[in-house]
């Protein structure tokens, strides 16, 4: 027990002391998972829109298949990023492998089937209830994509908050793209597994409990963000 103690001491100490080594992880890990929850948005939120309010063959077969890939093992991702990047890979002239870019894509393909998944759910529930209406006004399908997209947009704060929690807490592609650097492509979810692996709890568990309460705020921020805004624009 006075190992457990002294390890949550020690890490508090580098928390409380302002350590330059964390705070260099933190802001890499916020960086990259930010960056890959912009891209997962511009691309997951409209694409589930598109299938929610589309008409077209194959539509419920698009539906299993944005739903399967929420569960895409992230070491495939990373395998498959890693081959694309290589530099036998049809993009290794970019030179991007083992940098916070590859990691943004790894992030990326992993968040999208997760906020695609919920945005089509949130959307066509809408859709559902207002198709005949914007019908008869002549939406046209990309208008009502858009107009059920804003309509819904407070709702759909979940979506954002599942594509940040995935892109955080993601382990085995950012290992495999970014090489776990120091200095350079260290994360805190990678840089936890080393410290661990190496014996320097103290760091991991400070990393750990930076990662947990990066998350509690940025939920309790946008679930008080959500309520002001319904309470404002109804």
């Amino acid at each position: 027990m006075s190992a457990f103690t002294s390890t949550f001491s020690d890490a508090l100490s580098l928390l409380s002391g302002f350590d330059a080594a964390v705070a260099e992880i933190v802001l890499l890990s916020l960086q990259v998972s930010g960056g890959a929850v912009v891209l997962g948005t511009l691309i997951g939120l409209p694409l589930g829109a598109c299938i929610a309010v589309g008409r077209f063959p194959g539509k419920n077969l698009l539906s299993v298949l944005v739903n399967a890939l929420m569960g895409l093992p992230s070491v495939v991702v990373g395998v498959v990023v890693y081959l694309l990047l290589s530099r036998s890979g049809p993009f290794g002239s970019a030179g991007l492998l083992y940098t916070p870019a590859a990691m943004v894509v790894a992030q990326t393909l992993l968040v999208v089937p997760l906020m695609a998944a919920i945005t089509r759910q949130v959307v066509e529930d809408s859709w559902q209830r207002y198709a005949e209406e914007l019908e008869v006004m002549g939406f046209s399908w990309w208008d009502s994509v858009t107009t059920l997209l804003h309509d819904c947009r407070h709702s759909l704060v979940v979506a954002l908050l599942a594509g940040l929690g995935r892109a955080m807490s993601e382990v085995g592609a950012v290992m495999i793209v970014g090489g776990n650097i120091d200095r350079a492509t260290r994360v805190m979810t990678t840089a936890i597994a080393l410290e661990t692996s190496k014996g320097d709890l103290p760091l991991a568990i400070a990393l750990g409990i930076v990662l947990i309460v990066i998350i509690l705020l940025l939920n309790a921020f946008a679930a008080a963000l959500r309520h002001w805004a319904m309470r404002r624009f109804g």
